[in-house]
């Protein structure tokens, strides 16, 4: 995963560009340490444009789905493989009034952590709002990991307490969550 992520940035800065993203999904958890499974590279970026300029910058490797727009999930998105690994590259085009969610909103443009990642220091959205995300999927393979993880090494109680608000986890979930959490 980490080889396919700095193949893909070395692509884009040989290219020339130097498009805004963050690094979101199981991919941004195991970049800040997080013993997880990782099905792919997700790439959140913030405009169209950058989608084409990822895509542009990898049109040596195998396309698996070429850009376009997917109504349904409201996002211009692309994937290639890369060494094996798919590489997906999107917008997200919803607005939400929260700074909770990792992949809509200001969220993963204000809550991220610089990750070193071959030669390149890569943005990488908090595992506060990942934690959220796979909280509400209920996957608890992905949030057992993440939990343990917080619970050993600190994390932003208020920014993970708007998190679990924003994806609409019932009280009750958010204290248990809370309760794991507590030192």
């Amino acid at each position: 995963m980490t080889s396919a992520l700095d193949t893909t940035l070395t692509a884009v800065r040989a290219a020339g560009a130097d498009p805004l993203y963050r690094v979101g999904g199981t991919g941004a958890a195991l970049l800040q340490g997080v013993r997880l499974p990782v099905g792919d590279v997700d790439l959140l970026v913030a405009r169209r444009e950058d989608v084409d300029t990822f895509a542009a910058a990898l049109s040596s490797h195998p396309c698996l789905y070429a850009a376009s727009w997917l109504p349904e999930s409201a996002q211009y998105f692309a994937r290639y493989d890369v060494h094996g690994v798919h590489v997906e590259f999107s917008t997200v085009e919803r607005e939400t009034d929260s700074d909770g969610m990792e992949c809509v909103g200001r969220g993963p443009w204000r809550h991220y952590v610089l990750v070193t990642c071959g030669s390149h220091r890569v943005p990488v959205v908090r595992l506060e709002l990942r934690l959220a995300t796979e909280l509400r999927r209920d996957r608890p393979d992905r949030y057992e990991p993440l939990l343990d993880h917080l619970a050993a090494h600190g994390f932003d109680r208020d920014l993970l307490n708007r998190a679990m608000e924003a994806h609409g986890l019932s009280p009750e979930k958010q204290s248990l969550i809370n309760d794991r959490l507590r030192p």
